[in-house]
């Protein structure tokens, strides 16, 4: 690891941050915006914390304008935002609503006024309810429909927009939503969370094809993967074993497509008392493996597996993304998931900035060349305010200096990374988790929505304005008013 002094970007590496529409927009009734899953999801009682919902998250909707004035005062020079695809085609089908497309022309001029350069997801989870009572991801036609969709956004924004990425996390809309039922719209079966997975492939391959009919060549197309770093508790031939398996699922079954044309053959071994894959029909890795200008990477935390006999029974059968009756991982319930030593966040998750390098590297040679972003990074942790209004998390500023030292690293070793996005801009709505996680660098007060940036905050600033990393000691000095 270089030191601290030695760690420098270059001058055009992009710094930005990362949202999604349910979790900051609020405004769920509004312009026409009708109800997503997550809408439902999250009014349904039990599935989030205290009944916790999106209604108002943190009024991102009505105040952008502040929000994109303190990301130019943080320095920030570009930001990920998700569109929200209830509000432009709200029942998923036919001619957009003008006023939804309304809020995202005025929010990336207000973003290009301020010199930060817009990247828009497609489809961060709020997946329309209607198409959900239709099939939902399991049901191939939804991909059509989000193609229908990526195009109508596409010519709307794609003249001031150059950075695109069709799918956030499909995984987690796949497992979580179909397969362990933590996530909307919290089914529980393996075989749907398999075809909602293949489903959203062929979505991403025909969304990158109308993205690129409809916007000017300049443009890129990505997707943003949280491609797991799957670890073995040993090599023991069972827990390497349970380690393929695991990357199969989590990896494979999306990388495997999206950039070599096929899946595993190891997947459709291990999976075959689920289903028999018959749903992938001629034609659909073609559509799927559409050459991509960049792959954007999310990481958190690595996962340390073994076989089911390398913990005590009561060990846990799924990662750390919630807990449930089911497990998200179909035909892999007797895989074990282990806790990795050392210290966690607030979600649990262990600090592991070595799995972001070896995650880069990995995809480096997946694809050789292809242009990497971090989409997400970041941690929870329990925020407070003190009394002099500052909110010092000295932990987050030591969990991002080591995870983007590894970044640097990975770039003196050859990795073409491009830029980073900290997860998250802003504390805000953290999916079943509610308001209770705070992964912002900006402190929200959900009771005034009063936003105030953390030590975090102000150090990922200079860090963004110099391309250097700061030894990473307490901040006090407050930011200047965003206006």
């Amino acid at each position: 690891m270089p030191d601290s002094a030695q760690v420098s970007f270059p001058s055009d590496f992009l710094w930005g941050s990362a949202t999604s529409s349910y979790q900051i927009e609020g405004a769920v009734r509004e312009d026409g915006r009708t109800p997503s899953i997550w809408d439902t999801f999250s009014h349904t009682p039990g599935k989030t914390h205290n009944g916790e919902h999106g209604d108002t998250a943190v009024d991102h909707y009505h105040r952008y304008r502040e929000d994109v004035a303190l990301m130019a005062d943080l320095g920030l020079n570009t930001y990920r935002f998700s569109v929200a695809w209830p509000r432009v085609q709200p029942t998923g089908r036919g001619p957009a609503v003008q006023k939804g497309l309304d809020f995202y022309r005025r929010l990336v001029d207000e973003l290009l006024e301020k010199g930060i350069a817009p990247a828009v997801t497609l489809y961060h989870w709020d997946l329309p309810q209607e198409l959900e009572d239709a099939g939902g991801w399991p049901a191939r036609e939804t991909a059509y429909r989000f193609a229908e969709y990526a195009a109508i956004v596409g010519e709307a924004l794609g003249d001031r927009v150059e950075r695109w990425i069709t799918l956030n996390e499909p995984w987690c809309a796949a497992f979580l939503g179909y397969s362990s039922g933590v996530h909307a719209p919290g089914r529980t079966d393996g075989e749907l969370a398999l075809r909602a997975a293949h489903t959203l492939n062929l979505a991403h391959g025909l969304g990158t094809s109308a993205l690129r009919a409809a916007m000017p060549a300049r443009n890129t197309v990505a997707v943003a993967l949280n491609s797991h770093v799957v670890r073995t508790v040993s090599d023991d031939p069972r827990d390497l074993e349970a380690g393929r398996r695991i990357d199969d699922l989590a990896n494979g079954i999306f990388h495997g497509p999206m950039l070599h044309g096929a899946y595993p053959e190891t997947l459709f071994t291990a999976t075959a008392s689920v289903t028999d894959w018959s749903f992938v029909e001629e034609g659909d890795l073609k559509a799927i493996h559409q050459p991509l200008d960049a792959l954007g990477l999310n990481y958190y935390t690595p996962a340390l597996v073994g076989h089911a006999g390398s913990a005590p029974a009561d060990a846990p059968h799924s990662d750390a993304h919630g807990t449930g009756a089911h497990s998200p991982w179909p035909s892999a319930e007797d895989i074990v998931f282990h806790q990795v030593p050392g210290e966690q966040t607030a979600m649990g998750w262990s600090v592991d900035a070595t799995g972001l390098y070896d995650l880069l590297k990995r995809y480096d040679d997946e694809a050789p060349g292809l242009p990497l972003y971090i989409t997400e990074n970041g941690a929870a942790y329990d925020d407070r305010m003190d009394a002099d209004g500052q909110v010092r998390d000295h932990e987050r500023i030591a969990y991002l200096h080591s995870h983007l030292s590894h970044v640097r690293r990975a770039m003196a070793d050859g990795v073409n990374v491009r830029g980073y996005y900290l997860w998250s801009l802003m504390d805000n709505f953290e999916w079943a988790y509610g308001y209770s996680k705070r992964f912002g660098m900006v402190y929200v007060d959900y009771e005034t929505l009063e936003r105030t940036p953390k030590a975090s905050a102000l150090w990922y600033a200079q860090a963004a304005r110099t391309g250097t990393l700061a030894d990473p000691a307490p901040l006090a000095d407050p930011v200047p008013d965003a206006g």
